[in-house]
Formats: C-alpha cells, structure tokens, sequence
C-alpha cells in the first residue's frame, strides 16, 4: 500500500503532510489555528498565514507529520 502524501503551496513554501505520520498532538492547531482546521477540508488552508509563520510553527511537529520546502530550493 502507498503512503498519502498531501502538498499545500502558497508559491514560497510547500507544506508536506504524512497522514499516517500525525500523532494528533494539535500542535499546529493550537499555534496557527486560521490555518489549521481538522474538521474542515482540505484542513490546511496555507494563505492564512506567512511563510515565516508556517515554517516556525512546522518545526513544533512533533512526529515530522508535517515538513515543508522552499519551492525555488526544492
């Protein structure tokens, strides 16, 4: 079976997201909560924040479930 795999760009940055990674601590939820919307879909809605915000707050996860790339380094 293949791992899902979701990618969510604003231009700059690209969100990453293992699905099966998540251990749900609600870490992005709590720091970007205009962001992060678990029960909305898609639940990453990555305009609602900078690309500085993004990257601090993907550095908190804390099972990797969340990464990202800067798209002019990929």
């Amino acid at each position: 079976m293949t791992e899902i795999i979701k990618e969510y760009t604003n231009g700059e940055l690209t969100i990453v997201w293992k699905p099966k990674s998540c251990i749900h601590a609600g870490e992005c939820v709590k720091t970007l909560p205009k962001v992060y919307k678990p029960k909305e879909k898609p639940w990453i809605t990555i305009s609602n924040a900078t690309t500085q915000e993004l990257k601090a707050q993907i550095k908190k996860c804390p099972s990797g479930a969340l990464r990202y790339y800067m798209n002019n380094k990929k």
